[in-house]
């Protein structure tokens, strides 16, 4: 998996709202759907008069950073923009989490998303902005529900890209934790995928969030690309 091949399958997975090119640079218009739909990114060589007019273009300017933006990086900082939310992005192939699949009745993929996974995604801050972005996915997708001590206990995104499926938005309720919810969405995520012609599934999670990342590496996830973003 190349970094173009990754931001490619962020980017259709987890489509913006519009996208505002400006020289060198792609503005992105989230509505609402998070920072990397609204997030700037250098799509070629740029200039400091380039960078000076994205900056101008945008009410909040914010920048996303990926490997290969080294000297933009530096431009931002220089002008007073501070390094936040660094991510890192994990994937392994979709037939390896799916080899051990979830208890039965433990998942349920589907589409549009019930009313009891909307419920969940709102007790984890993931609103109606958020939602939209799901809709605007143009692939194959799903929303994927577990159940945990005969309740509902938690729910993610699934959608794909070519032969690549992401997984976003995965929220457990507080409650349920510590009861195999995300175990379980992972390995239902990752048949969901084979069963849509894909043969990877990819996430991407902040860098801080420790027990998340433990629970991907003991999937047998690793870490394939990283980015973090440049806000003032």
């Amino acid at each position: 998996m190349t970094p173009a091949q990754l931001f490619h399958a962020m980017e259709a997975t987890w489509p913006p709202a519009a996208h505002h090119p400006l020289g060198p640079f792609l503005l992105r218009d989230g509505a609402g759907g998070g920072k990397r739909v609204s997030a700037a990114s250098a799509e070629g060589p740029w200039t400091d008069a380039d960078l000076t007019a994205a900056e101008a273009a945008m009410a909040e300017p914010l920048f996303l950073i990926r490997p290969g933006d080294e000297a933009l990086d530096a431009a931002l900082a220089e002008r007073g923009y501070q390094r936040i939310d660094p991510v890192v992005a994990y994937a392994a192939p979709a037939a390896h989490l799916a080899a051990e699949p979830p208890a039965h009745m433990t998942t349920f993929p589907h589409w549009p998303p019930m009313e009891i996974a909307r419920q969940l995604w709102a007790e984890g801050h993931i609103g109606p902005a958020r939602l939209a972005v799901m809709d605007r996915a143009a692939g194959a997708k799903c929303a994927i529900l577990s159940r945990a001590s005969d309740r509902a206990s938690g729910v993610a995104f699934v959608a794909c890209d070519g032969p690549m499926a992401m997984l976003h938005a995965l929220e457990v309720s507080p409650a349920l934790r510590r009861q195999g919810s995300a175990h379980n969405i992972l390995r239902a995520a990752a048949a969901w995928a084979l069963d849509n012609g894909a043969d990877t599934l990819a996430l991407v999670v902040t860098e801080a969030n420790a027990n998340a990342r433990r629970l991907y590496a003991s999937l047998g996830m690793t870490i394939v690309g990283q980015y973090h973003y440049r806000q003032k």
